[in-house]
């Protein structure tokens, strides 16, 4: 017995220190990086006194993102296509558009040309300056009545200075306000606006107002020139096709770009032979087939020419099948038959009160101040004046432009009653 209980005792208390060993290691009693854990008993220490807590070091400023995969910051002395068809730059520069980015009434980079409407759209008596790129080896085509079909990598620039006196002409007599981008990408066009402050333009999206005085005729005028929104820009520029809504360039049609040009030898020439000639613009016919708009104050020009084109440019892309203002049925597009009913003559417009003179018909023929065209021309209250946006003052030889053609209309086109 005595045996059996010694042969026990020697066979448990190994057996209890290992449990124990175990037990002191599962919590956390070694180093796991000491690679010679004994299980004795460590000799005593005395304790540390307490040492001073650190002084926190002084703080930096965050490191700021690696800018170098930004297509925006690519500095070179060409047209910085790959942010064009890509991004939505903060800067009107990052593009490289122009040999002096804080000038952008003329010397574009190559590719860029630019081009000149024979009517103007009107804008508070804004200059416009308008520059074309195309893509390398790639062409407009040509379209007779409708807006030229431009290929993907397209880019239309145009920059608006407003003028201190309207009589006067020149860089010298203007403010630049902005400058808009309408880009072709490969999902569509994308319209961009610039505001310019201090030689530099900067995107807007939510748009913006700018006080100007200008001197018209001997009037100064104070107003709030409105830089459009981009939801704004959507107005004019809108397309709707099989429910579905885009937007598109408005002012390259070939009524309004078959006029001469001058170029930089002084020589004139047509501008639509010049694009042909340079491979920019395909299929077009014979020049003598081409309409032609005029400018307002051609007075060699036939009244309705101008008064049309007038319309055409500052009216008819909303007013047309396919624009913003397509539910009022009134069409003023260049090529409408001016006589009919569809272009707004004893045509009563729905939705519109007739204003504080109560009128009821577009237009009257051989009586201006009882058409509707002319009259909403020369209101000014939000919502009665036409357009709708992109002006802040009356227009006072685009109106009186108007008011000659319908009063000149012979009143048997049509009796309004």
């Amino acid at each position: 017995m005595t045996h059996y209980t010694e042969i026990k005792t020697n066979f448990l208390i190994p057996l209890l220190i290992l449990l124990l060993s175990s037990v002191l290691m599962a919590c956390g009693g070694s180093d796991s990086n000491d690679s010679n854990t004994s299980t004795a008993p460590s000799a005593p220490t005395t304790p540390s006194a307490p040492s001073t807590p650190s002084t926190p070091a002084t703080p930096t400023t965050p490191e700021q993102p690696d800018g170098s995969d930004d297509v925006c910051q690519l500095t070179n002395t060409e047209v910085n296509w790959q942010a064009l068809m890509s991004k939505d730059c903060p800067n009107l520069s990052d593009y490289g558009l122009f040999i002096d980015p804080s000038i952008p009434t003329h010397a574009p980079q190559e590719p860029g040309r630019g081009y000149q409407l024979s009517t103007e759209l009107f804008s508070n008596y804004a200059s416009k300056y308008r520059f074309i790129y195309l893509p390398e080896s790639q062409s407009m085509v040509f379209n007779p009545q409708q807006a030229f079909s431009l290929p993907i990598g397209s880019v239309l620039v145009k920059t608006f200075a407003l003028p201190f006196d309207t009589q006067l002409t020149g860089t010298s007599n203007e403010k630049q306000i902005e400058t808009r981008l309408m880009i072709h990408r490969e999902t569509g066009w994308t319209a961009l606006t610039y505001q310019w402050q201090q030689d530099i333009a900067s995107l807007i999206i939510a748009g913006a107002n700018v006080t100007h005085t200008l001197n018209n005729q001997g009037e100064s005028i104070t107003f709030d020139y409105h830089i459009p929104s981009k939801v704004e820009c959507k107005i004019c520029h809108q397309i709707n096709e099989e429910d579905i809504s885009r937007i598109n360039p408005i002012g390259l049609k070939a009524h309004l770009l078959n006029r001469n040009i001058v170029q930089e030898n002084g020589n004139k020439v047509n501008q639509l032979s010049f694009w042909q000639d340079r491979k920019m613009l395909s299929g077009l016919p014979e020049l003598d087939t081409v309409d032609q708009s005029y400018a307002l104050d051609n007075s060699d020009a036939d009244l309705t020419n101008r008064a049309k084109g007038y319309l055409d440019i500052n009216c008819a892309h909303c007013h047309n099948e396919q624009g913003f203002a397509s539910i009022s049925g009134l069409r003023l597009s260049y090529f409408v038959d001016h006589t009919s009913f569809e272009y707004g003559v004893c045509k009563q417009p729905p939705g519109w009160d007739g204003g504080p003179n109560g009128l009821a018909y577009d237009i009257v023929p051989g009586n201006a101040e009882r058409s509707i065209v002319h009259y909403r021309q020369i209101l000014s209250s939000p919502k009665d004046k036409m357009p709708p946006i992109g002006r802040e003052i009356i227009h006072s030889e685009g109106t009186e432009l108007v008011k000659r053609w319908i009063d000149s209309m012979s009143a048997t086109i049509a009796t309004c009653q």
